[in-house]
């Protein structure tokens, strides 16, 4: 991505020395709060719904300091460095003004002060802003899916071992206990052998709603297109582009197999015992829209067959979930429903495979808890990467409208240049990974 220069470099550093690194002494130890020294600094990029949670509940953390918001939007921006701002003066007397607004996210990834980023932009910036983030010292939690394309995760992986940094992927399901103990009953025999997992999608927006045509708007006052935008291809702003929806648009995302899909076919992963794996076969076939602004396949079913001949059937219009199912029997973790009913009482064994487990940890807190110790986290960038590599893995094979077969180990199409050519996408420059 572009290269910070000196003087660029030098004007971040010196405005976040400008700014309150740390709540004043007289505030240091209210509202029972840890000390600062013992306290795990945040900045956080991307704050509009999914982003602006992520900051309410940072700021219910008691070893946590929210020292930075960015967006591209100065109205979200704004918003949320007002409501950490008045969270802390809560813990004072007097009003705390120590949190600092960012547009451009490489001003606050260059504060020396901050040690974490948590990210939660749209799609098509996770890899480039996680990669800088991790270049700058810093740990990171991005959202879900990991990446926009596989080559983009690819790059994440090797940026998250060459820095030695703590990274967390935004699949919450995996810091469950419900979902773990299901996974570990698959994994343990429970079912007999497993030969099959169904995953239903849907889309958090609701099926795409735009019309046959669109019409380019006025950008909104106090909201940076431009840097919206970022890596994807121009486009005249709309309305309808930005926002919930930008997961319509595959230029920004992958639609809905990477949305719920990168939830619930991480978890089919888990349960196959697939995390630093995945399929070899991929077939499927999809509807796409041929007007209007949205183009991500509206309803598909994908079947993905793995080496030891299990099926995962991914599909939009079914219930949002997945069910394992075995030669004697299933589990359902949408509904946590099993056949027979008693297979979700049984216990696993010391000697059993056990998975990770957070210990009732949120999955935020689960990934604040290895910042401190250095540890993976429930959901670390490779297990991020192989789950999200599924479902990249099928809009390949629904968009060439063919059977694919697919080498996990080398991360390459078997004999295949056209589908290799889709691993990744071109960037507009000035930025690259």
């Amino acid at each position: 991505m572009p290269t910070l220069n000196r003087r660029t470099f030098l004007a971040g550093a010196l405005g976040a020395a400008a700014a309150p690194f740390v709540i004043r002494a007289s505030a240091l130890g209210a509202g029972g709060r840890a000390s600062p020294s013992d306290r795990t600094t945040v900045a956080c990029v991307g704050v509009g719904g999914r982003g602006g949670g992520h900051v309410r509940s940072l700021l219910e953390e008691k070893d946590v300091q929210v020292l930075a918001v960015c967006d591209v939007d100065t109205r979200r921006r704004d918003r949320n460095k007002k409501a950490v701002e008045d969270r802390y003066s809560r813990d004072a007397p007097g009003t705390y003004a120590g949190c600092t607004g960012y547009n451009d996210f490489r001003d606050c990834v260059a504060r020396p002060d901050v040690d974490a980023v948590v990210i939660a932009t749209p799609d098509h910036w996770h890899a480039l802003i996680s990669i800088a983030a991790l270049r700058a010292g810093k740990d990171v939690y991005s959202e879900k899916p990991l990446a926009l394309t596989i080559a983009e995760g690819q790059a994440m992986v090797q940026a998250v071992r060459r820095y030695g940094r703590v990274f967390q992927t935004g699949t919450q399901q995996r810091s469950s206990s419900r979902v773990r103990h299901c996974c570990e009953l698959v994994r343990n025999g429970r079912l007999g052998r497993l030969h099959t997992v169904r995953t239903g999608v849907w889309s958090w927006s609701g099926p795409p709603r735009c019309g046959p045509t669109w019409s380019p708007e006025p950008v909104p006052d106090g909201f940076d297109y431009e840097m919206w935008l970022g890596p994807a291809p121009w486009e005249p702003y709309t309305s309808g582009r930005c926002g919930n929806t930008f997961r319509d648009i595959l230029d920004y995302s992958g639609g809905q197999i990477t949305d719920t899909g990168a939830h619930v076919n991480d978890i089919a992963q888990w349960g196959i015992g697939a995390d630093g794996s995945g399929p070899v076969e991929i077939e499927g076939w999809a509807e796409w829209p041929t007007t209007g602004l949205y183009n991500i396949a509206t309803k598909f079913e994908c079947t993905f067959t793995y080496a030891n001949g299990v099926r995962l059937i991914c599909m939009t219009h079914s219930p949002f979930g997945m069910r394992f199912q075995g030669d004697e029997g299933w589990i359902d973790v949408g509904t946590n429903q099993a056949d027979p009913p008693g297979i979700l009482k049984s216990t696993i064994g010391p000697n059993e495979v056990h998975l990770y487990d957070t210990g009732g940890e949120t999955h935020m807190q689960n990934f604040l808890r290895c910042v401190r110790t250095r540890q993976d986290p429930s959901a670390p960038v490779e297990v991020g990467h192989r789950s999200t590599t599924v479902s990249h893995l099928g809009n390949i094979a629904m968009r060439l409208g063919r059977k694919v077969k697919w080498d996990p180990a080398a991360e390459r199409f078997v004999n295949d240049p056209e589908a290799d050519r889709m691993l990744s996408r071109a960037m507009r420059a000035p930025w690259h990974l």
